[in-house]
């Protein structure tokens, strides 16, 4: 049993090792390097997706048509114009939810290709093409890791009444509260080591990216506990699935892509500029 456990251990922590050495290398490189990772996220996202909800088994065409739209989408980040990208997803999206208004497709299959796709265009969005584009992946990154591990060693630490026992029985507000209090320190860390000027607006945000990340922790347990699931897949060893290691990611950039949008109230350079909104520039 032990020699097990340790085999597993070393597993886990080489395969930890290979993927912050990849997506931290993307991060440094940006353009079509992070493109790529985020990209391939997205993909394999709605692989675990369409996997635990079972689309394929529900209507085969729906689940083809959604594979069909990431690629499509995929391919745009990754060869076509950068423009363009928003506009083709929200079409794609709407015409993946007009058979389930219809109520002839399930709601899992639009809401799955949102997810993902909008996964890989938010991340994308926040590294951008410039230096500014790393800190604000950086800081998001940061944000997110010091608020998972902080919330579940404060968790363990000092207990006390479950967050959402119906959902993730092993979460506790006492984690929750370590973790987003961890995460803003994270953040303003990140940022003074950047910029001489940081003011309040950074720690509001960090907070807001944190509690977006501990929400998509839950979000990805209540669809696992609904579907029936442990782990999203096995598709990276001893961390079981994609999703299970970006829910809090995701949810953080989904936080980030959507309050530049609404602070620049729909101008052009909203995907562009996000940097600068995240630290207030």
């Amino acid at each position: 049993m032990t020699l097990t456990m340790s085999r597993e251990l070393r597993l886990r922590i080489l395969s930890a090792i290979v993927m912050i050495i990849v997506v931290l290398s993307a991060t440094w490189f940006g353009g079509f390097a992070f493109k790529v990772v985020a990209v391939a996220i997205g993909l394999l996202v709605y692989y675990e997706w369409s996997t635990i909800t079972r689309l394929a088994e529900g209507n085969l065409r729906a689940n083809a048509f959604g594979w069909f739209s990431m690629a499509l989408v995929s391919l745009n980040m990754l060869f076509g114009q950068a423009g363009l990208t928003v506009p083709l997803f929200a079409g794609l999206l709407i015409t993946a939810a007009i058979p389930s208004l219809l109520r002839r497709v399930s709601w899992w299959q639009p809401a799955g290709f949102l997810y993902a796709g909008l996964t890989a265009i938010s991340l994308s969005a926040i590294r951008g093409e410039d230096q500014l584009g790393f800190i604000a992946m950086l800081f998001v990154f940061v944000v997110v890791w010091a608020t998972d591990i902080l919330a579940y060693f404060v968790g363990r630490a000092i207990g006390g009444p479950k967050l959402a026992p119906r959902i993730s029985p092993g979460k506790t507000w006492s984690g929750a509260i370590g973790g987003a209090v961890a995460g803003v320190v994270g953040g303003m860390l990140v940022a003074m080591a950047h910029f001489q000027d940081v003011g309040l607006w950074v720690a509001v945000v960090a907070l807001t990216l944190s509690v977006a990340s501990e929400v998509g922790d839950l979000f990805e347990s209540f669809i696992k506990r609904r579907f029936g699931v442990k782990d999203s897949s096995r598709l990276i060893p001893g961390h079981g699935g994609v999703m299970d290691r970006v829910d809090g990611l995701v949810f953080a950039c989904f936080a980030a892509f959507f309050l530049a949008i609404g602070s620049s109230a729909g101008s052009a350079n909203a995907v562009v500029s996000m940097g600068a909104f995240l630290f207030g520039l």
